[in-house]
């Protein structure tokens, strides 16, 4: 299991609670990217910890991986980010992109961790 802590969250993460998405970034996000992110770090680098069917939990929620997008882990690694959608679609996935269930957008707290 991978852990990261959320150390910031840009003001307009919350402005994406309608259309059920969390994008996730690396400390070294750019200002423009920390406006509409949640800033986290990891404890230790992840490695491929993204897999269908793995447990995602974001503070005390927890959620389960079901879609995985070809880049997602690639992108988690080397910048921190994804983005997670947390409501199904009956689109392709995209690439750096995780889909999650239960459809609950997560309550987000400054100290929270993420557990991958």
């Amino acid at each position: 299991m991978t852990i990261s802590k959320i150390i910031e969250i840009g003001p307009l993460v919350p402005a994406f609670e309608e259309e059920k998405i969390v994008i996730l970034f690396g400390p070294t996000a750019t200002n423009e990217l920390r406006e509409i992110s949640v800033i986290h770090e990891f404890q230790d680098p992840p490695n491929n910890t993204l897999s269908k069917g793995n447990t995602l939990l974001i503070g005390k929620q927890a959620y389960i991986i079901e879609e995985v997008g070809t880049e997602a882990n690639k992108n988690l690694e080397e910048l921190g980010h994804i983005s997670i959608y947390f409501r199904s679609g009956k689109n392709e996935v995209l690439p750096g992109a995780v889909v999650v269930s239960p459809e609950i957008f997560p309550t987000i707290t400054v100290g929270d961790s993420i557990q991958f």
